[in-house]
């Protein structure tokens, strides 16, 4: 069994094999070729939990263990600290032990790219990311690796917090521009951006209700369902997509305050087979993650190992 840490699984998992990957997850997971249940989720106290992600394949099968301590900054250890743990399905044989948050934050990436190839209007030129945690850069990373994304705004309760990231985002790509705005600047400047990625832990929506027609607006960082990112304005003026309906149904706080009408909202899986209009206004996409997307990057990080 390889053991990889945070830098070589983040190798072992490049988005041009990994969006790719994240597709075909998708559409085995609907035809019923992925056995995942849903996402357990264990209290250890008041604030932080235990969350489990199993998934099997005919392949291969994952476990993912995370635990999130929101309070882990006073200890000087990461909130979100796991691991992965892949197997081979027919004999049970360990492959791999992948670090968790790396590959929660790159396969969660990637259900975005994967999202806005499908849903854009036009290949996207710059976005605004609200967040500047750990999603955040690696959506960062993906757009510009994936999209050649060369302009971002990116907004933050605090002007130094925003640009301390614009620092380290020019760091890792000199090539991209990258401006830093506060939240309350926000609807301005959404007003110019081809994305509006939100990648938050907000109990209140942070997306603002009036977008351009064609700004695909995605929410990310809001998994729980006391979380919401989105204003409910917004979710009843547009199509919405999310990544795994069921998952959402009872994680996607934002769509559950909204009382959205279930029936109409779409997975990625059903976008996939069936497409979508590109005229008029663009959907937004709501993403809770799933166990199947790690099934996803399990699959690409054992196809790098063995090259």
């Amino acid at each position: 069994m390889q053991i990889l840490d945070a830098a070589r699984t983040a190798q072992a998992l490049p988005f041009a094999r990994l969006v790719p990957a994240i597709a075909q997850a998708a559409q085995q997971l609907a035809q019923g070729e992925i056995n995942a249940p849903e996402r357990q989720v264990v209290a250890i106290d008041s604030s932080a939990v235990l969350l489990g992600m199993p998934a099997v394949a005919q392949d291969i099968g994952v476990t993912k263990l995370i635990t999130v301590h929101p309070d882990n900054a006073r200890h000087g250890l990461p909130v979100i600290q796991g691991e992965v743990v892949v197997f081979e399905s027919a004999t049970g044989r360990r492959l791999a032990l992948l670090d968790g948050p790396t590959v929660t934050a790159r396969r969660t990436a990637a259900v975005t790219l994967l999202g806005i190839e499908k849903l854009a209007p036009q290949k996207p030129s710059s976005a605004l990311l609200i967040g500047t945690g750990v999603q955040a850069a690696s959506h960062a990373d993906g757009l510009v690796d994936y999209f050649g994304i060369s302009h971002f705004r990116i907004a933050s309760r605090t002007m130094q917090a925003a640009q301390a990231f614009c620092n380290a985002l020019w760091t890792r790509h000199p090539e991209v521009a990258a401006t830093p705005i506060t939240l309350s600047d926000l609807h301005a400047h959404c007003q110019e951006a081809d994305l509006v990625i939100a990648l938050t832990t907000a109990k209140s929506p942070v997306i603002p209700a009036q977008l351009r027609p064609d700004t695909l607006a995605i929410g990310v960082g809001a998994f729980k369902p006391d979380m919401a990112e989105f204003p409910a304005e917004l979710l009843h003026a547009r199509a919405i997509v999310v990544d795994h309906l069921q998952g959402a149904k009872h994680e996607a706080g934002d769509l559950i305050a909204a009382k959205i009408d279930w029936n109409a909202v779409r997975d990625l899986s059903d976008v996939l087979a069936h497409g979508v209009e590109r005229a008029g206004i663009t959907p937004v996409l709501k993403t809770v993650g799933h166990a199947a997307w790690d099934l996803a990057a399990a699959r690409v990080a054992a196809g790098e190992m063995d090259r």
